[in-house]
C-alpha cells in the first residue's frame, strides 16, 4: 500500500488556509467553496485578493489597464507586503554580495513589456523552437532508455527534471553536466517564491541565486566577446531600439532564474510528474492513450496541464479600484491569480475533474496564462511533455506505484505544485517491439494543440 495523503480538507471558508501543506497536497476542494461562495476572496492571512472563476480570471488577465504586472520586482511585490522589513535585508544580500534581480518579462508592463518581448520573440521563432524537436525527441528516448530495462525509476529524478533542464541548458549553452548544480539553484529559488520559508532559509535561497549569478555572470562575459546561435546570446547581445542598448547584468540575472530556468523547466517537470501520476490513476485512460497516440496525446498534455497546474496562482497588482461581483479590489491591493481553481470550473468545462481525452478545445485552458504575458515558451513544453509520454507509449506496456514508497506530498508553496518523487514499478516492452526515435519523422505540428485559448 501507498502512503495516504496527508491532507487538510477546510470544512468552511474560514478554515482556508493557502499557506498550509497539508491543503496544498489537494487544494481542490478549497478551490471549489473559494469559486461557489467567495469568487473575490480576501485572503485573511495574506491580505491577497484571490480571484478563481475562469471567466473572472480571464478578465484579469486581459485587462492590463486595471491589473499590472510591474510590482516592483515581481515576486519581491508579494514578499514586500508580507514582510516589508525582511524583503529589505533579502535586498541588502543582493548588493553586497551579487546583483540585485531587475524586472523579468513577466513582471513588466506595456509599452515596456511589449518591446521587451520582441526581443524573447527573436529568440523562440518559430522556425528556431521546430528545429528543437529532433534535440526534445532524442533527448526524451535516451533518459527513459537509461532506465527501462531496470522496470523501475523514480519518475521525478531520472526523468521529469533532467529532461527540460537538459533543453533549455543546451538552448543557453549550458553543460548537461552541471544541470544538477542548476536544479540545485532553482529550487531554492521556487522555495523562496512559494512564501513558506522561515528567515533563514529565505537567506539560504538567495544566497543560492547568488551563487547561480556568479556562474552564468561567466557565461554572459563570454558571449559578450564571442557571440554564437544560442537563445542566451540572443538575449545577451541584441539590442532593444526603443532603450538604446542591451539588458544590463541585473536584468539578464532575473531573467536566466525566473523566466529562463524556472519558467522553461520547473513548470514542465511537474507537469511530467503528475501526467505519470494520472496515468497510473486512470488505467483506462492509459489504454486509450496507448490504442492511438496521434489521436489523443496533444490532448492528454493539455488535460494535465489543466487537471494538475504546475503554476497554482500567480499575481497582478490593482492599478485602479475594480469591483467583481460586489467586492471593491482598491488600487494598490495584491491579487492572486489562481489558475488552477480557475482551470477545473465547472462554469467553463464539462465534468471539469475528469481527465478526458475526448474533451472538446482542450487547449482552452489558462495553464499557460492568457493575453499579452502567455507563456512565451509555451509551444517548447508542449513539445517536451509530448515527446515525454510518446517515448513512455513507445518503452512501456504498464506501470503502478511502487509499493510503500510513495507519500505524493507535494513540496509546500504558495505559487507551485510539484511531487517530490514519485517512485514507479512498470513492464517494459520488449526489446524488438521498440521503435528506434532516429527512424521517427519529427512533425513539428504533431506537438502543438488546436485552438489553444491562450494565444
Amino acid at each position: 500500500m501507498t502512503k495516504p495523503y496527508e491532507t487538510v480538507v477546510p470544512a468552511s471558508l474560514d478554515e482556508v488556509n493557502l499557506l498550509d501543506a497539508g491543503l496544498q497536497n489537494c487544494p481542490y476542494h478549497a478551490y471549489q467553496m473559494l469559486r461557489d461562495d467567495a469568487p473575490v476572496w480576501i485572503d485573511p492571512i495574506t491580505g491577497f485578493y484571490v480571484i478563481s472563476r475562469f471567466e473572472d480570471m480571464r478578465q484579469v488577465l486581459l485587462d492590463t489597464k486595471n491589473f499590472s504586472n510591474d510590482m516592483r520586482g515581481g515576486q519581491g511585490g508579494s514578499r514586500e507586503q508580507l514582510d516589508s522589513d525582511r524583503a529589505a535585508r533579502m535586498m541588502k544580500l543582493y548588493e553586497d554580495k551579487g546583483w540585485v534581480p531587475g524586472a523579468t518579462l513577466a513582471g513588466r508592463d506595456d509599452p515596456n513589456h511589449k518591446q521587451m518581448r520582441a526581443m524573447f520573440n527573436e529568440a523562440f521563432k518559430p522556425k528556431k523552437i521546430d528545429g528543437m524537436d529532433p534535440f526534445v525527441r532524442d533527448t526524451a528516448y535516451k533518459l527513459i532508455d537509461a532506465f527501462v530495462d531496470d522496470g523501475h525509476c523514480d519518475w521525478i529524478h531520472q526523468y521529469a527534471v533532467p529532461l527540460p533542464l537538459i533543453v533549455i541548458g543546451a538552448q543557453v549553452g549550458v553543460p548537461e553536466e552541471d544541470i544538477w548544480k542548476i536544479k540545485a539553484w532553482t529550487d531554492a529559488w521556487v522555495q523562496r517564491l512559494g512564501m513558506m520559508q522561515t528567515e533563514e532559509e529565505e537567506q539560504w535561497s538567495v544566497e543560492m541565486e547568488i551563487e547561480a549569478q556568479h556562474y552564468f555572470q561567466k557565461i554572459f562575459d563570454r558571449l559578450r566577446e564571442e557571440p554564437d546561435d544560442s537563445l542566451l546570446s540572443v538575449l545577451v547581445n541584441r539590442e532593444i531600439p526603443e532603450w538604446g542598448r542591451t539588458l544590463t547584468d541585473n536584468e539578464l540575472h532575473a531573467e536566466m532564474m525566473a523566466d529562463t530556468f524556472v519558467g522553461g523547466s520547473e513548470t514542465t517537470t511537474n507537469a511530467i510528474g503528475y501526467g505519470m501520476k494520472l496515468l497510473i490513476d486512470n488505467p483506462q485512460v492509459w489504454e486509450k492513450l496507448k490504442s492511438d497516440p496521434d489521436k489523443y496525446l496533444r490532448t492528454f498534455c493539455e488535460e494535465v496541464v489543466r487537471l494538475e497546474g504546475p503554476v497554482q496562482g500567480l499575481f497582478r497588482m490593482a492599478a485602479n479600484d475594480v469591483e467583481m461581483h460586489g467586492v471593491t479590489i482598491p488600487k494598490g491591493a495584491m491579487v492572486n491569480i489562481r489558475y488552477a481553481a480557475a482551470n477545473r470550473d465547472e462554469r467553463e468545462f464539462e465534468c471539469p475533474e475528469q481527465l478526458d481525452l475526448e474533451r472538446e478545445k482542450p487547449g482552452r485552458h489558462v495553464g499557460y496564462g492568457s493575453g499579452i504575458h502567455h507563456c512565451l515558451g509555451a509551444p517548447l513544453a508542449r513539445r517536451e511533455l509530448f515527446w515525454a509520454f510518446r517515448a513512455l507509449i513507445d518503452r512501456v506496456d504498464d506501470m503502478r506505484f511502487a509499493e510503500g514508497k510513495n507519500s505524493f506530498e507535494v513540496a509546500p508553496s504558495f505559487s507551485l505544485r510539484a511531487m517530490k518523487e514519485l517512485h514507479v514499478e512498470f513492464d517494459a516492452k520488449p526489446a524488438d517491439q521498440r521503435i528506434d526515435p532516429s527512424a521517427m519523422d519529427v512533425d513539428s505540428k504533431a506537438t502543438e494543440i488546436d485552438n489553444p485559448a491562450n494565444q
